[in-house]
């Protein structure tokens, strides 16, 4: 039996800053438990960049942990498929050390939205078979994932302000250009921006919800991915 967990975080940059940006996002401030990261395979297929690379993480554990763990780093594999013409880039990793532990696999999604921002949608699946102790394993995994996923946002925003140092005074010109050009419109125009920006907002909601029901099937997504790859989980 798994748990599972799903969160989404909206990055104020383009897919094409986001996909650069993937590939250099260690080391950061909030990377301080990835050791050690390296490209096993890259190639392209029809059409799309298949990667490979593995990492060395460790994390701290709490004092009942330490008699099914030790502190010590687990290497976790990494596989992603970039589509350029799609704009998604979907990335799957687990841990290939520790699994009876407990195990998790991790699917995320990058895809560009209509508004020129990216949407990263990511989905943990955890799982263990330490008897008498699964679920309370599960549960910790989730929060721990909960607490990560707030930490790898805050690194990968770092990376981006520091590979796009202008981008962020180039939108907030943008803004200030539109709130300026807003105030000599009428009131049909006014009328007619409030319903544009409604049925944005529908098909958002619609998106999120098409998201939602795609849940099972990346999950279902993670062992085709690995076999991509020739993985065996």
């Amino acid at each position: 039996m798994a748990s599972h967990y799903r969160t989404e975080t909206v990055f104020d940059y383009s897919w094409k800053q986001v996909v650069q940006a993937y590939w250099n996002r260690y080391p950061n401030p909030a990377s301080h438990h990835v050791l050690t990261e390296d490209t096993i395979s890259r190639e392209i297929r029809d059409g799309k960049l298949y990667s490979r690379r593995i990492l060395s993480k460790t994390n701290s554990v709490p004092k009942w942990g330490e008699r099914f763990y030790k502190n010590t780093p687990v290497k976790i594999i990494e596989d992603s498929v970039l589509d350029p013409k799609s704009k998604t880039l979907i990335t799957f990793t687990r841990n290939i050390g520790f699994k009876k532990i407990m195990k998790v696999d991790e699917i995320v999604e990058y895809s560009e939205q209509k508004d020129g921002r990216t949407l990263a949608v990511r989905r943990a699946y955890i799982s263990s078979q330490v008897f008498g102790f699964s679920r309370a394993i599960r549960a910790f995994g989730i929060e721990r994932f909960k607490s990560n996923c707030h930490k790898a946002a805050n690194g990968f925003n770092f990376v981006l302000q520091r590979m796009f140092p202008n981008h962020q005074h180039h939108a907030a010109m943008t803004n200030n250009n539109t709130m300026e050009s807003s105030k000599n419109v009428d009131h049909h125009h006014h009328a007619s921006t409030v319903a544009t920006l409604q049925q944005q907002q529908s098909k958002t909601e619609a998106i999120k919800k098409g998201v939602s029901n795609s849940f099972e099937f990346f999950k279902g997504q993670a062992s085709k991915i690995a076999q991509m790859f020739s993985v065996k989980n």
